[in-house]
């Protein structure tokens, strides 16, 4: 490997709270990196890592590389909001509006001051709907759950939903039965190629003073990770979902909005602005914005 200085940054999305919400590990200025030291990186931090580069053409003002400790990703949408927050505040990029290109097609990211920090929101076309799943997957993911049929939200089937990465929807009646899941991992991990879905989001709308919310766990063990703490891709597939089940109705404006709180079950709480713009049940584009921290910075060689 190439001598070379990076800058990297250990970062909490969805938070403005350190040890809350969602780590991921951001390297700026990482044009100069082969494939195979960013995931040497990836690896040594044993978080999900976001490379910045430099734009390669002109329909994006720069792109973000990410990888697990294991392998290369499309898109990881905590790592976005954590990359476009360092890049922002140690950049001293302007607020404003930059198009950034991702494994999976270029998104809109827009940088705004909100109560004297930054916020990160992240517009990108809407989930794929995937095959709701025939009764005997059903059966199977719901008993590695621990989930019983009378628990589940009688309007929301079991659905795969596709945007970079596939996670299977599940709406339970109420957020206090979140508490009751107890999840069989390898179960989980086992299912994962029949049910075609790398994720099991389970969720709960749970309005709060007159505001549209969710609470949610997920469940990744086929990628290693038991549970995720706060992931903005699956609530953008959630919006998509409760907005084509009529549960989150399209505003006069042509926008559904609402709150999804998650990682409480982990420690690591956060919080996920979502808002689908939308005409009836179709939506039409899908943005999730969020807060980040900055852990701490280090100078690597590499």
């Amino acid at each position: 490997m190439n001598n070379r200085h990076c800058r990297l940054f250990r970062v909490d999305a969805f938070t403005r709270q350190r040890f809350c919400g969602n780590p991921a590990v951001v390297v700026l200025d990482a044009d100069e990196l082969s494939e195979q030291q960013m995931q040497t990186i990836a690896a040594e931090v044993n978080a999900e890592t976001a490379f910045v580069l430099e734009a390669e053409s002109g329909d994006h003002d720069m792109q973000v590389r990410y990888f697990t400790p294991q392998h290369p990703v499309p898109f990881v949408g905590h790592a976005t909001i954590a990359a476009q927050y360092v890049r922002a505040k140690k950049d001293g990029m302007p607020a404003g509006k930059i198009r950034q290109r991702t494994g999976a097609g270029v998104v809109e990211i827009e940088v705004r001051e909100v109560d004297g920090d930054l916020r990160i929101a992240i517009t990108q076309s809407p989930p794929s709907f995937g095959p709701i799943i025939p009764d005997h997957h059903r059966t199977q993911v719901l008993n590695a759950l621990g989930i019983s049929s009378p628990n589940l939200h009688k309007d929301c089937p079991l659905q795969v939903m596709v945007k970079g990465s596939t996670r299977l929807l599940i709406g339970l009646r109420s957020p206090e039965l979140l508490d009751s899941v107890k999840p069989d991992f390898e179960e989980l991990a086992r299912l994962t190629p029949h049910v075609g879905a790398e994720g099991y989001f389970v969720f709960a709308l749970s309005p709060t003073d007159g505001v549209q919310g969710t609470e949610s766990r997920m469940f990744c063990p086929a990628l290693g990770i038991p549970e995720d703490p706060v992931s903005g891709n699956a609530h953008g597939m959630l919006g998509a979902y409760l907005v084509s089940r009529g549960l989150l109705e399209c505003g006069e404006d042509g926008r559904a909005r609402f709150l999804g709180r998650q990682g409480q079950w982990v420690r690591r709480p956060g919080l996920v602005d979502v808002e689908v713009e939308c005409s009836g049940k179709v939506a039409q584009s899908v943005r999730i914005a969020g807060d980040a921290v900055i852990v701490y910075e280090a100078d690597i060689q590499v």
